[in-house]
């Protein structure tokens, strides 16, 4: 999970399955993301000059400013190819290490993926003793925590079905925000979609059958590092949010400390891995490089470009793509339940994220 320019701060301005609203972060107020170059967002030149006879007015961004970038539809459909073959990538990583290895090295090439985004930037990392103190919370809430639990889930479940329960986390987020959030006022809209929602899960599980065919464990685990997300959201969203920096920084920051909390349960839950095959490696690298590294910067690009509502639908095709994925690669099977109820997740979640009369930026 990232940290996200709230639209109330700066005008106009997301993952993986977030609360209604998206998170602040307070620094990019003073500094949003798309003012600096990095991997998968725009980059800002200088003002454009005044228009002469000679030189035509140049079309000036939201910002101001003229940019040149990467249409974003293209990255939005690369965002959510990236996020939606994660599933995937863990799958084939627990196959030569153990779950909490995975979840590992997610986290460390992430981190060193973002570290290189801020040298390049010579922007330093958050200081203090007490914002290091709630990173370390935050850490557990968004990756030590769900990242090893969908690394254990699909130990025993098909990577499809941890997809489509990694879109629940809305739906969790919004129950969660009702309560622990006052701007959040409960609606019938929201209401049925929370219904339709957990409908939707249902009819994933084939209920109607027992459950049968399901396992337990694997999909309660999958549920509950889908709940962390929102829980986590909410306490960055309490204790972070008038803390400097930008969301490149203060997420460098939080997979840093989470790869040290990884590293420490690993050495002390599991043994060294005694070879490194080649496509489970390179599946761990790219989970934590492209999919916790560099999809989180262009999430950013995304989200100051086109703003948080536009960037946030990037949501709803994670568990397309994964369900895709699986079936297509991994050859998992696909009974009619599972696109049926994960299209009805969708949409429930999509009804608790609307709002009356509001309009949709981009």
């Amino acid at each position: 999970m990232s940290y996200e320019v709230d639209s109330r701060r700066v005008g106009g301005m997301s993952a993986p399955s977030t609360p209604r609203r998206p998170l602040p972060a307070p620094a990019a107020a003073a500094a949003p993301a798309a003012t600096t170059p990095g991997v998968g967002s725009c980059t800002a030149p200088a003002p454009a000059p005044a228009p002469t006879a000679t030189r035509p007015a140049v079309r000036r961004g939201r910002e101001g400013l003229r940019v040149r970038c990467l249409d974003w539809r293209v990255r939005f459909a690369i965002l959510s190819v990236v996020w939606g073959f994660s599933f995937l990538l863990i799958k084939v990583g627990t196959e030569a290490y153990a779950p909490f290895q995975v979840a590992l090295g997610r986290v460390l090439f992430g981190a060193l993926a973002l570290v290189a985004v801020l040298a390049v930037r010579r922007e330093p990392l958050p200081r203090g003793r007490r914002t290091w103190g709630h990173l370390a919370v935050a850490a557990v809430l968004l990756n030590t925590a769900p990242f090893s639990l969908f690394a254990y889930a699909e130990l025993s479940i098909p990577s499809s079905l941890a997809g489509i329960c990694n879109a629940t986390s809305p739906l969790w987020g919004m129950a969660l925000s009702m309560v622990a959030l006052s701007e959040d006022r409960p609606t019938r809209r929201r209401f049925a979609g929370l219904g339709l929602g957990f409908l939707g899960v249902l009819i994933v599980l084939g209920a109607w059958q027992g459950f049968s065919g399901i396992d337990a464990k694997g999909t309660a685990l999958a549920l509950l590092a889908s709940l962390c997300y929102p829980i986590g959201w909410i306490y960055v969203r309490r204790t972070l949010a008038a803390v400097p920096g930008s969301p490149v920084a203060l997420t460098g920051a939080q997979l840093l400390v989470s790869t040290l909390q990884l590293g420490l349960v690993s050495a002390l839950f599991t043994s060294a891995p005694a070879s490194f095959p080649l496509w489970p490696t390179l599946s761990v690298v790219a989970l934590g490089a492209l999919g916790t590294g560099m999809a989180l910067q262009m999430q950013y690009g995304l989200v100051t470009e086109v703003g948080p509502t536009t960037a946030q639908m990037v949501t709803y095709f994670i568990p397309v793509i994964a369900t895709a994925a699986g079936v297509l690669v991994l050859g998992e099977q696909l009974h009619w339940n599972t696109p049926v109820g994960a299209a009805i997740v969708l949409a429930g979640a999509a009804l608790t994220q609307t709002r009356p009369g509001a309009r949709r930026p981009g």
